[in-house]
């Protein structure tokens, strides 16, 4: 069995299953993806992705405010916890940093400071209550480090998802008891970087995911992402693992229910 660490079912294209965002959850459960952790990235889709979780069985709802869209709108500590405490909440973000976008080579402050607020704060709160901390890094990696190590948990720590970064910054981040997740991307013909990642991780802290409807692995590339596809992922990893997929599969539940571990008690019978 496999699970989708990493989703945004309210994003999907749907028009393959008669607009049914169920036929698409299905799809995948007959591919073995036995359970998806879907994630919010605004204020407006947070009600949204709580919402989907608590109807579909196998998903779960991660809560949170994107760093490239912090501009629109931030959620306090206090909103944070109140929407964390609905059913089928398992984990807060996706936070964290993301660099790349620049205005003539030089990064907007105001946004800078608004992505470092709204990091520090929902690092905060999942210490707070206990909870994981999904957590988005581009171009950024000295600062996310200094901002999980100065608010975060090591307790109930987080997931570095869709990793694009070396293995020193893995390393790191296992050091703060941080986990890593692969996605499609690592499939990508220039990403010899992350796949010498995946050969260096120890297997008990290594996820997968889709981070659909983006990224869709090869021989998907260019095509709408989806839950499904995971399934690629995971042979890609397991092969760069030397194990089989089943085997790969069992690891990643495991670390999975360890770091989410919430989301154990709403696993379908």
């Amino acid at each position: 069995m496999l699970i989708d660490s990493h989703c945004h079912l309210d994003r999907i294209n749907i028009d393959r299953y008669d607009g049914s965002l169920a036929n698409a959850i299905a799809a995948a459960n007959e591919r073995g993806i036995q359970q998806m952790l879907c994630i919010s990235v605004t204020l407006d889709n947070i009600q949204t992705v709580i919402d989907i979780a608590q109807t579909h069985p196998c998903v779960v709802a991660s809560v949170g405010v994107h760093p490239c869209d912090v501009k629109e709108g931030t959620a306090t500590e206090e909103q944070l916890i109140r929407w964390a405490s609905q059913e089928k909440v398992v984990a807060l973000g996706e936070t964290g940093l993301d660099y790349y976008h620049k205005t003539e080579g030089h990064y907007e402050t105001e946004s800078k400071e608004l992505q470092h607020e709204s990091f520090a704060l929902h690092l905060s709160a999942g210490k707070k209550i206990g909870l994981p901390v999904v957590v988005h890094t581009r171009e950024a990696k000295a600062d996310t480090l200094a901002l999980i190590k100065a608010h975060g948990s090591l307790e109930h720590s987080g997931v570095l998802h869709c990793f694009t970064e070396d293995w020193e910054m893995a390393r790191a981040a296992l050091d703060l008891n941080y986990y890593i997740s692969i996605s499609g991307i690592v499939t990508f013909k220039n990403a010899e970087q992350i796949r010498d990642v995946v050969r260096n991780m120890p297997i008990d802290r290594l996820l997968i995911e889709t981070d659909s409807p983006y990224l869709a692995p090869i021989p998907y590339r260019g095509k709408p992402n989806e839950p499904k596809y995971v399934r690629e992922v995971a042979q890609f990893v397991a092969d760069l693992k030397g194990m089989s997929i089943e085997k790969l599969g069992e690891h990643t539940c495991d670390n999975f229910y360890r770091l989410f571990n919430k989301a154990k008690q709403y696993l379908p019978a």
